[in-house]
Order: C-alpha cells, then structure tokens, then sequence
C-alpha cells in the first residue's frame, strides 16, 4: 500500500515570521506540505517530548499525542516536558499545551491513553506518519503493525545511556523484526535497563529523528530505510548499517 500523500489546504503566506528562519532551507511550497502533514508522536517522555517541540516549531500542521502516563520524579532527568510542578500530571495533556503555546496554528489531538491491539489503528489512522519514540519493546510492534495496516511509515529511535538508534520503517519493510527479532521472542525493554537514560542522547536522538520525519514527508534527502543509523555520544561515533 502506498503511503498517503501530504496536501496542504492553506499556502503558508510568504510574509509570514514564524517560519522566516526556515526560509533558506525550507521554501515556502515545502513549509506548506508541512502545514498539511499530520504525524502521530506515540510516547511523549523523553524522546516524544522533544519530538512534539520540534515538530510545533518546525510547522507541522497536525499532531497526535498518544499516551496514557503521568509524570513522576524519575522523569525530570530527560524529559522536557516533566517539571517539578506538573509531577502526577498526564504527559499528553502537558504535551498538548506545550503546542498551544508554541503554535497554535497546530491542530492537536491528545490521548491520554495507552495504545494497545486494539486501538492502534485507530489512535494513529488519519496520519501521514508516526513517530514511535516508546520505552518498551512490545509496544514498539504494536505500532509498528498498525502503521503496517494502515500503509503509513514509521520512524523509529531508541536511546540507552550515551547511545542509540534510528531507522525509518515503509510498509511491507522487515522493519523491527530485523532489529530485534520476531516479536514475540523480543524482550520488554532494551539495553536503557543497564545503561539509563541521559538527557543529551534523548535530544540529539528526538532531533534526529524529526529530521528523518521531514525528509520522508518532503521527499528529500538520504533517508534511513534499510538502514539502521547507530550513535555514539561517548565516543562521536555515527554508522550506518544495513538491515
């Protein structure tokens, strides 16, 4: 199946400030396919957090926030939108108003619900792309499936301590089971077990991977299908690999 193609319904007016910035690297035809893309970010800790800024900043017209945590202590380490004053409160509903705040030409849509088999499809249906920014294995393939059944693709990362990893997943790719192995013999969560989760591998992986998104919803660029992009902050090291 092929993945939908992003329109835009209004033409971002050349004049405008907000995105004047973006102007030498995105054109005005480009920022207004943005203007009518619309992602699903499941997971809005760490990764999603991030994700969900930079997505508002950069000019993405619709956003879906998909998770059913709160915020608690352990959090405020690495997740942008947990501070000491909204520890207990439900990470979609912060995510949602960090938008409003940012942008607030963003359409959004909170769900502050866990996605399980059951409504995966149609938590993320509608999108033109998801972004999976989870902290658990199982998950991951669920949205991975949905995506699969809806012919949208899917970006990828994970983050464990000082390192992590990218890839970008088309329908009908092997996608996870090429990282991981087949699902069900996958285990809960990875290596961020023994290594934790610091805050600077968080950022540079949500950044990279915004930009795999806008690559893939522009169509320009090498993007990292097939691929698997490996970071190491520790010691600067990016490769590539082949799945």
């Amino acid at each position: 199946m092929t993945p939908p193609s992003v329109h835009a319904t209004t033409t971002v007016p050349e004049d405008e400030p907000r995105y004047r910035r973006n102007r030498e690297s995105i054109t005005r035809d480009q920022q207004t396919v943005l203007r009518g893309a619309r992602v699903a970010v499941v997971g809005l800790g760490g990764l999603g957090g991030a994700t969900v800024e930079i997505l508002a900043r950069i000019g993405i017209g619709a956003l879906t926030l998909v998770d059913g945590d709160r915020f608690e202590a352990t959090n405020l380490n690495r997740q942008l939108l947990c501070t000491e004053k909204n520890l207990g409160r439900l990470k979609a509903e912060a995510a949602a108003e960090r938008i409003s705040r940012i942008n607030a030409a963003v359409a959004v849509r909170c769900v502050p619900h866990h996605l399980d088999p059951g409504n995966a499809v149609e938590l993320i249906g509608g999108s033109h792309l998801v972004m999976d920014c989870l902290d658990n294995l199982p998950t991951r393939f669920m949205v991975q499936a949905a995506a699969r059944q809806l012919g949208i693709p899917m970006v990828s990362a994970a983050v464990a301590g000082t390192a992590g990893q990218l890839t970008l997943i088309e329908p009908g790719d092997p996608g996870l089971e090429a990282v991981y192995g087949p699902a069900e013999a996958a285990p809960e969560r990875g290596a961020e077990i023994r290594l934790g989760v610091l805050p600077q591998t968080v950022i540079a992986l949500a950044s990279l991977a915004c930009n795999e998104a806008l690559k893939r919803l522009l169509g320009i660029g090498a993007g990292l299908r097939g691929k698997l992009l490996l970071v190491d902050l520790l010691d600067n090291r990016f490769d590539i690999v082949e799945i």
